[in-house]
């Protein structure tokens, strides 16, 4: 069942949320032996959680938003109970979590069960969730191919229908490509706007949380859910909540919307520049824009996440070195011997990049890319092909995604089913301005309506 099914199911009382939740874990041991998404199953507490909502319905009380939806968390988010792996060997020593983190507790205050948490890429450096500690994710469109990452177990579990709907990281890319790759939605928020507090970081300086989902309202359901100040956070810079979902309902009548060029052509495959025209045309798109600096912005935000992530690493690394992933530890090593100097121009080059990216919204309302440059590729692939050029497959599945989150810039992700790929996903980016999430909603909603954006 889809998210506003469940929930219709739920608020009716057609279907009681431990039904739902039973028939949920059913599903998750029935398929993950294949996917390999979830590292953990919390069963115990997801039963009591979906029959506390069962409870308040039987008292006659008015149920949450969320009541009775399944969902799963990346396994950087703290669940209280549980040991907070982000995808690594050396957090398997660590003492479980406390509590929730915020963004856990507020999904549980709206109603939603909580039946585990998922695969990623060790400490979130990587775009492919090939771990080695955990084993791949396996991604459900065809389990010989890779699932993207770092979010991929959160992809993953949507798109194989185990829940519908999981919560992601995103630094450079991390919800959006296997958003892309898997085939579901995904919503990057603005840098900001959602607490952090409670997960593990990979880049304080960039780190994003947010949602993926099975469809355009769940996204803003969610989203919704998950929105509100956080003064112990001092990343969090939201003071006020702003509803999405009555968005929904506006269509793209009046939206200025436009499709990135330049870079964003140049690092794409001919489907995915199919799919970024075809977005532009149902949405009306009047005019081809240039991102300033794209380029560089993306080698920035590479010395940016290095060295932040190398230099948190530093006590383990000089350590425990062999303890972490073969595919991570040299960059994080590498990260954390980088002169200081390039870390500090990076930066200095973010806020002028940023105040030119925010111009550009002068004159646009919604902006289209691609979010990959090509459809998933194989397991253990070492190189894509974009063009005739061949590009190594783990950093260059975030050559359109890594310009877009160092501006801060809000983004959903749209999956598209583009010719040429035998039936795998590519998704499109629909961005806005900081703070405007209900536009890149709006358009993604059109897109979902128009039958364009689902297999």
């Amino acid at each position: 069942m889809k998210t506003v099914e469940i929930l219709r199911a739920v608020a009716s009382g057609e279907r009681s949320a431990r039904e739902v939740c039973e028939a949920t874990l059913e599903r998750i041991a029935a398929s993950d032996g294949r996917i390999n998404a979830f590292t953990e199953r919390t069963a115990d507490r997801a039963r009591a959680e979906a029959d506390a909502v069962d409870a308040r319905r039987a008292r006659g009380e008015a149920l949450p938003p969320l009541a009775g939806l399944p969902y799963a968390v990346k396994n950087l988010f703290d669940i209280a109970g549980v040991t907070t792996l982000a995808g690594s060997k050396v957090n398997r020593g660590l003492p479980p979590a406390r509590e929730d983190a915020v963004l856990v507790q507020r999904l549980r205050a709206a109603g939603a069960v909580l039946v585990g948490a998922l695969n990623m890429d060790e400490y979130a450096y990587g775009f492919t969730t090939e771990n080695t500690h955990y084993g791949p994710t396996r991604n459900p469109r065809d389990p010989a191919r890779m699932s993207g990452g770092s979010s991929g177990g959160s992809g993953a579990a949507v798109a194989a229908g185990q829940v519908p709907l999981a919560l992601g990281s995103d630094t450079n890319g991390s919800i959006r490509v296997p958003a892309s790759l898997c085939g579901v939605w995904g919503l990057k928020p603005t840098f900001g706007r959602l607490s952090r507090r409670g997960s593990y970081p990979f880049v304080h300086s960039i780190d994003h949380l947010g949602p993926l989902a099975d469809s355009v309202e769940a996204l803003a359901l969610a989203y919704d859910a998950l929105q509100g100040s956080d003064p112990l956070d001092p990343g969090c810079h939201a003071l006020r909540v702003q509803p999405s979902v009555p968005a929904l309902a506006r269509g793209v009548e009046g939206l200025r919307v436009g499709l990135l060029g330049g870079y964003f052509e140049t690092f794409a495959s001919p489907a995915a520049r199919r799919v970024a025209a075809h977005a532009a045309s149902t949405l009306g798109a009047t005019g081809k824009v240039e991102w300033p600096d794209a380029a560089v912005a993306r080698a920035a935000a590479f010395v940016v996440s290095a060295s932040e992530g190398g230099s948190l690493h530093l006590p383990d690394l000089r350590t425990r070195a062999q303890d972490f992933e073969p595919l991570s530890v040299d960059r994080f090593i590498a990260g954390a011997l980088q002169p200081v100097d390039w870390y500090l121009k990076a930066q200095r080059f973010r806020r002028a990049y940023r105040d030119r990216v925010n111009a550009l919204f002068a004159h646009w309302d919604v902006l289209i890319a691609p979010a990959t440059p090509v459809s998933a590729p194989a397991i253990g692939e070492e190189w894509i092909e974009i063009e005739g050029q061949r590009h190594p497959s783990r950093p260059s599945l975030g050559l359109l995604t890594q310009p877009i989150s160092f501006a801060g810039c809000p983004v959903v992700a749209a999956p598209m089913w583009p010719e040429g790929t035998g039936g795998l996903p590519i998704a499109v980016q629909l961005i806005a301005a900081p703070w405007k999430e209900s536009l890149c909603l709006r358009a993604a909603r059109v897109l979902q309506d128009a039958g364009v954006a689902h297999p």
